[in-house]
């Protein structure tokens, strides 16, 4: 789904007025935290493996679907039917189904109605004065466990969801049910920005979605799945078969899920001509013109039936209107099968800087998400041009039908890349909106910069996003959509998990690595459902990584990202030696460091530090090989992190006095009339290096004014002017050295 209301002005502004508490006070970081052991909780089941795939038992049951629907262009309404046939592969026996109604999220009454805030929400029928949902005229069980049988079973409707109580319980591993639900219910006109009807000077659009009675999902995690349909929580489904019967006004056209199976009733000779050439053409073929649409009759007394089939399957959309412009052009695969792309849309939509180039963006698409992650399965692509903000389903989306240029280019893009997460990658969306939207707003990034050469490619720093990040007032990215706040969905749904797998990819596994895991994740899960833990395990498993203290702080809990450069000096002062640069990680989470020095004489010189620098250290000292006068260390200088604060991310080296010295000066054997030891100190390979009796040397950096320090040990060496004598002070103790 598209939420259209985060144009990036709004975004930036949204992040600069949360910028104040992000900078808040906050935990320190704990190495011990970020890292600790023990992160998954479950061990490896017999449905699913510990290296993140498919357990060796692993099942899902399935529900295939024969659906008859008539459209009242009138009364905006749709009664139909729906054979349902169900397959039971679970282990166990089940005494009763559960079904998703979503359209009584309409009903005045509704769970979903009552949560919409009096300022309003995107969710819900937008203040339509309507009470809609479903009225379920009957159900009828037709066959059981390979018996035919006719019986109206008990059910009872709870909100969204049906439940029915089965005459006999559904034999487990195999047990097949086939029943019938007769139903109708009256589409509201905006429908929580998914599905809707919109007026047009050529007639109604309908874009029509949740609209038949949908089983709930039967899986290893939870048994029955049955949150109920809020709004804002999008969906969790069976995969299967569905074929489609649609009779609408014969003055419309239909463009829906899968392919169309009687074209040739459907369509005029010319426009079956036209078709044929549109699915051997690179570029947009005209199936029906605006010309046409103009001409034709606006409504009829008589109705045409449209038959479509879509095979493995999670849903069916479809959509139906007299005002319908239709272009296609062909979609090229990597296995060198062939889908279509087709575009739907009113004349008020058309022109080249509009709907015009509507067909060239899904090509590119699909072709795209196709070549990169994993091939296309559906015969068709289908664009349609309603009042939604954006809304996904297999094979057809409705994206906004004033939306132009580069803001239909980002909402045709993002919710055809919907068709790998969730179509194809089968999550549960309802509790986890991050594993479709965060994963699909990160594919339409990579995207982004292939299309056209980047014609609407703007690189962003993560940087920038920073603010809203590390708000206090946003909840952790794994929390269900239901419970976060509406505002909040935006960054946490989409752009927080994004940018993870943004920084996933170019912070820490690199793109070979993580393109090779991410893929390995869409092949192992296709048509199935998995779990967060899946998706950790894979990406760990086959990048080879351990990834625990990433999952743990940027998805898991809310930690912030704050690294510091706190002091940078020459190696005995002599900055043709090299030089010593300190770096602390002051946030909860820890990254690896990408760190820019910028010398005198305008070069650059760049270094990186894995992450495993803070596995047992809140701060770290390195030695880099530098040859010149450095006048600035940057961390993350191209700003690829959300540092919640920039500003202890340079150290400049102005004022900073440089001594130049000789080390030979501090070299001797040293005793102590405190203590019975002796210190011998050395000048080995340009550092000077103490050893207290038997003990091991130990070397020391110059911090200035005669001092030296041993930072593991929390040792410093104070020498007197003449260099004859020095005090040595660890943990607050001190003790008095001379030169024998």
């Amino acid at each position: 789904m598209n939420l259209k209301f985060f144009k990036p002005a709004l975004l930036l502004a949204v992040a600069v007025s949360l910028n104040v508490s992000a900078q808040t006070d906050a935990p320190k970081y704990s190495y011990t935290d970020a890292f600790k052991p023990y992160f998954y909780q479950n061990n490896a089941t017999e449905t699913r493996s510990a290296s993140g795939q498919p357990g060796h038992n692993y099942w899902q049951n399935s529900a295939d679907y024969v659906l008859n629907a008539t459209l009242n262009e009138a009364q905006n309404e749709i009664s139909g039917s729906a054979e349902i046939t169900y397959t039971n592969n679970s282990y166990d026996n089940l005494g009763f189904l559960w079904l998703q109604l979503d359209q009584n999220l309409f009903k005045k009454n509704s769970r979903g109605n009552a949560v919409i805030p009096m300022g309003g929400s995107r969710n819900g029928a937008k203040g339509q004065e309507f009470d809609g949902g479903y009225t379920i005229k009957s159900v009828e069980i037709l066959s059981a466990n390979g018996k035919k049988v006719k019986v109206n079973p008990t059910y009872t409707v709870s909100d969204t969801r049906m439940q029915i109580d089965l005459p006999q319980d559904l034999k487990a591993k195999g047990g097949v049910v086939k029943f019938i639900i007769n139903y109708s219910f009256v589409s509201p006109k905006y429908g929580s920005d998914r599905m809707g009807v919109e007026d047009t000077k050529n007639g109604k659009i309908f874009t029509i979605a949740q609209w038949f009675p949908r089983m709930c999902v039967y899986d290893d995690q939870m048994g029955w799945n049955t949150l109920p349909y809020l709004g804002a929580g999008e969906f969790y489904l069976e995969y299967g078969d569905i074929t489609a019967n649609l009779t609408v006004p014969a003055s419309h056209y239909v463009v829906a899920s899968g392919e169309l199976l009687n074209s040739k009733e459907m369509y005029t000779n010319d426009q079956n001509k036209k078709w044929d050439q549109a699915k051997n053409s690179e570029s947009t073929v005209m199936i029906r013109s605006a010309a046409e649409v103009s001409a034709a009759p606006k409504s009829s007394s008589g109705t045409k039936t449209w038959k479509f089939k879509i095979e493995n399957t999670r849903d069916f959309a479809w959509a139906s209107s007299s005002a319908f412009i239709l272009d296609a052009a062909k979609i090229n695969l990597p296995s060198g099968k062939k889908s279509l792309a087709i575009s739907a849309y009113p004349v008020e939509s058309e022109g080249s800087a509009a709907w015009g180039r509507s067909t060239e963006y899904v090509k590119s698409s699909i072709e795209h998400y196709s070549k990169r992650w994993y091939e296309y399965t559906y015969p068709a692509a289908v664009n349609v041009a309603g009042n939604e903000g954006g809304m996904e389903y297999p094979g057809i989306v409705f994206c906004h039908m004033n939306s132009k240029g580069a803001s239909l280019w980002g909402v045709t893009d993002h919710e055809f890349g919907h068709n790998w997460f969730p179509m194809i990658v089968g999550s549960n969306e309802r509790l986890y909106a991050w594993m479709d939207e965060g994963f699909n707003t990160f594919i339409n990034s990579v995207s982004d910069k292939d299309f056209n050469k980047g014609e609407y490619y703007k690189p962003q720093s993560l940087q920038r996003m920073a603010g809203a990040f590390n708000s206090d007032s946003m909840e952790p990215v794994v929390t269900a959509p239901d419970n976060l706040k509406e505002r909040n969905l935006g960054f946490l749904g989409y752009y927080k998990p994004g940018a993870g797998l943004t920084m996933l990819r170019e912070n820490i596994l690199g793109e070979e690595r993580f393109d090779k895991a991410l893929r390995e994740y869409i092949e192992r899960w296709a048509f199935k459902h998995p779990t967060p833990d899946d998706f950790f395990r894979t990406m760990e498993n086959v990048s080879g990584e351990e990834l625990n203290w990433f999952w743990r702080g940027w998805f898991l809990n809310k930690w912030k990202i704050d690294q510091a450069v706190t002091n940078v000096k020459y190696v005995n002062g002599d900055f043709k030696k090299g030089s010593i640069i300190k770096i602390e990680n002051i946030g909860q989470m820890p990254m690896p460091v990408d760190l820019e020095i910028k010398f005198k004489d305008g070069t650059v010189q760049n270094m990186k530090l894995p992450v495993e620098v803070w596995k047992r250290n809140a701060e770290w000292s390195f030695e880099a090989p530098t040859t010149k006068e450095i006048t600035s260390v940057q961390l993350d200088p191209k700003g690829t992190l959300p540092d919640a604060n920039v500003k202890n991310n340079t150290f400049k080296m102005e004022g900073v006095i440089v001594e130049k010295i000789n080390l030979g000066d501090y070299t001797g054997t040293f005793s102590s009339k405190q203590i019975p030891i002796k210190i011998v100190t050395k000048e080995e390979n340009g550092k000077l290096t103490a050893k207290a009796g038997e003990q091991n040397s130990f070397p020391l950096d110059y911090e200035g004014s005669d001092k030296f320090s041993f930072e593991m040990a929390g040792i410093e060496f104070e020498f007197a002017k003449d260099k004859k004598s020095f005090i040595l002070n660890q943990g607050g103790q001190k003790f008095t050295f001379t030169k024998d």
